[in-house]
């Protein structure tokens, strides 16, 4: 019998399911320690739940956990920030944060069952040097929006320049390179800075 190619998948989401001693132990665990929010629960008493780290779910179900060899991986915005909420709220810390050979920085806790979760990010200056030249290239932004970059590659940890740098090369890949926790501070830097226009304003720029 001749083999069939298998079919194109298209797969956003997936839900890790764990099997708990106690559901709403966990659930508490996991909002008020791990810094999930809560999801859904099901059942009085809840034998099965679900809770939220940004647009991952994850199940909680009633049952015998088995951590053993089971570990479930969570990338995220800022491992390090998630890692200081953990430590304070008393959380089992397996491994403390670190750049991996592998381009993630990241850590591992345990959680009431014993299952072991791993929280990283992607570190983004990592891989060989890239040698390069730099030129002047004369640039005029509109005051606000300077102003508005300015804050941001002060909260990034960046020059002007690499900021700028950063932001184009995510545009040419049709991707962005802020984090949701950035855009969020974006949102309040455009409130400071009193930017009431959007991202097509700049066709509609005319000068004093």
């Amino acid at each position: 019998m001749a083999s069939t190619a298998p079919p194109i998948v298209e797969c956003e989401q997936q839900h890790a399911g764990l099997r708990v001693t106690d559901v709403r132990a966990a659930v508490d665990f996991y909002t008020t320690k791990l810094g999930f929010r809560p999801g859904f629960t099901w059942g009085d008493p809840p034998t099965f739940a679900g809770v939220n780290l940004g647009s991952v779910q994850m199940f909680l179900q009633q049952g015998t956990p088995a951590p053993a060899g089971c570990e479930v991986y969570f990338r995220v915005g800022n491992a390090d920030e998630l890692f200081e909420f953990q430590r304070a709220s008393g959380v089992e810390i397996v491994v403390p944060p670190g750049d991996r050979e592998y381009g993630l920085r990241d850590y591992s806790v345990r959680d009431l069952d014993g299952y072991e979760l791993c929280f990283g990010h992607h570190i983004f200056n990592s891989g060989p040097p890239i040698r390069i030249e730099r030129v002047d290239v004369p640039v005029r932004l509109e005051k606000r929006l300077a102003g508005l970059l300015r804050d941001l590659a002060a909260h990034k940890r960046m020059s002007l320049a690499s900021c700028l740098e950063e932001t184009l090369l995510h545009t040419l890949d049709g991707v962005g390179p802020h984090t949701s926790a950035d855009l969020r501070y974006i949102e309040t830097l455009k409130r400071t800075h009193g930017i009431d226009y959007d991202s097509h304003g700049s066709y509609r720029f005319t000068e004093e």
